[in-house]
C-alpha cells in the first residue's frame, strides 16, 4: 500500500542556473537518468521532471533549456528570470513555480551527488517532509572555502540561528513544507535558516562533495561574504546585544580611565593640562559611534528593502511559450476579463 502511494508522488528537481552552458547538457542527462531509475524502482510518478531556473544568464543557458524542453517536454521544463537576482531568489522562483508532490533542489554543477536523491526519496517515503543533504567530505573545495564554511556554520549556531551544519541548498521538500515556506514574505532570503524553522519532520543524507565538471564557481568570495552577512543580520539580534555589552564595557573602562586622568591631573604633574579631558572622551565616543552606526545601518538597510515590497523575481518566459504571441496575449486578456 505504501509503495503504491509512493509511486504516485510526482517529483520535480529544481536547478538554478547562471551561465551554465558548459555543464547543462551533462547535468540534464544525469538528472534524467536519476529520475528514470527512480521511476523504474516505483519511487516516483512517471510524470516527474527537471525544472531549470535561468537566473538571467548572459550565455546560451536559456537556449539550451528551451532545446531540452523541445526535445522532451515531459521531462524538462524551465523558467527564465528577467535579470540576475541571485541564487536564493532563483531557488525561490523554482519553489514558487513547482507544482509537484515533492521537490529536490540542486545546483547545476552537480558537485552535490545526484545519486543521493534516491536516498532522499526513501527518507521521504519513511515520513520526512524535509531531507537535508549533508556534505560529508569537502576535499574538492579549497582550504579557505572549507575553513570559512565551517567557521560560518559555527558562528551562526553560536548566535542562536537554527542551521544544519554542512548543508547548503541540496534538499528535498514535500508539498506541505513548500506551501508553508512560501508563506514567508521577506526579501532578504536565507533558505538554509528558513527551512529548519518550519518545524516539519526532517531527515539527513550524507554524501561526498565532488569537483565541478566544467565552468567556474558562481559563489566567489564576495558573494560568499554577502550570503554570510545576510544570514547573520537576517536571523539574529545577537550582534546588537554583543555591541551593547561592548558599549557598556568600554564605557566602564572610559569611566575608570577618566577617574585616573582626573586624579593624575589634580595630584601629579604627569599630564599636560586639558589632554585627558579632551582626548579620552573623544576617542572612545567616536570609536563606538562608528561601530554602532555600521551595525545599525545594516539593519536599517534590510528594513528599507523589506518596506519596498519589491518582487523577489519576475518570470520573463517559460519554455515552449512565446509571451508576445497572439495566443498568449489572448489568453492573458481572457484572464483579465
Amino acid at each position: 500500500m505504501e509503495e503504491d502511494m509512493a509511486s504516485g508522488d510526482r517529483l520535480q528537481i529544481i536547478v538554478p542556473c547562471y551561465n551554465e552552458e558548459q555543464v547543462l547538457q551533462s547535468t540534464a542527462a544525469t538528472l534524467a537518468s536519476v529520475i528514470e531509475s527512480c521511476i523504474s524502482a516505483g519511487l516516483i510518478a512517471p510524470s516527474s521532471a527537471v525544472l531549470f531556473v535561468d537566473d538571467g544568464s548572459s550565455d546560451q543557458t536559456w537556449r539550451l533549456i528551451e532545446d531540452l524542453h523541445a526535445a522532451d517536454p515531459q521531462r524538462f521544463d524551465g523558467v527564465r528570470l528577467s535579470a540576475n537576482r541571485g541564487h536564493q531568489a532563483a531557488l525561490w522562483a523554482g519553489l514558487s513555480t513547482a507544482d509537484a508532490d515533492l521537490v529536490v533542489s540542486i545546483d547545476a554543477d552537480l558537485q552535490d551527488d545526484p545519486q543521493a536523491i534516491v536516498r532522499m526519496i526513501k527518507e521521504y517515503d519513511a515520513g520526512a517532509d524535509v531531507v537535508f543533504g549533508l556534505r560529508s567530505n569537502r576535499e574538492s573545495d579549497g582550504w579557505f572555502k572549507r575553513s570559512s564554511a565551517t567557521l560560518f556554520y559555527r558562528l551562526l549556531r553560536l548566535l542562536g540561528v537554527n542551521i544544519v551544519p554542512q548543508h547548503a541548498d541540496f534538499r528535498l521538500m514535500s508539498r506541505p513544507a513548500i506551501d508553508a515556506l512560501l508563506q514567508y514574505s521577506e526579501s532578504n532570503l536565507f533558505l538554509r535558516a528558513l527551512v529548519p524553522q518550519l518545524g516539519f519532520a526532517t531527515a539527513q543524507v550524507s554524501y561526498p562533495r565532488t569537483s565541478r565538471a566544467a565552468g567556474t564557481t558562481k559563489y566567489p568570495i564576495g558573494k560568499m561574504l554577502g550570503l554570510a552577512i545576510d544570514g547573520i543580520t537576517s536571523w539574529s539580534v545577537a550582534p546588537l546585544r554583543a555591541i551593547g555589552l561592548l558599549g557598556l564595557t568600554v564605557s566602564a573602562m572610559a569611566f575608570l580611565l577618566g577617574l585616573w586622568a582626573l586624579w593624575a591631573a589634580l595630584f601629579t604633574h604627569a599630564t599636560i593640562p586639558g589632554w585627558a579631558s579632551i582626548m579620552l572622551p573623544l576617542l572612545f565616543s567616536q570609536g563606538l559611534q562608528f561601530i554602532f552606526l555600521g551595525l545599525i545601518g545594516e539593519y536599517i538597510g534590510k528594513i528599507f528593502v523589506e518596506t519596498k515590497r519589491r518582487p523577489k523575481f519576475i518570470i520573463r518566459a517559460r519554455a515552449g511559450t512565446n509571451p508576445r504571441s497572439a495566443a498568449a496575449r489572448a489568453e492573458r486578456a481572457e484572464k483579465v476579463n
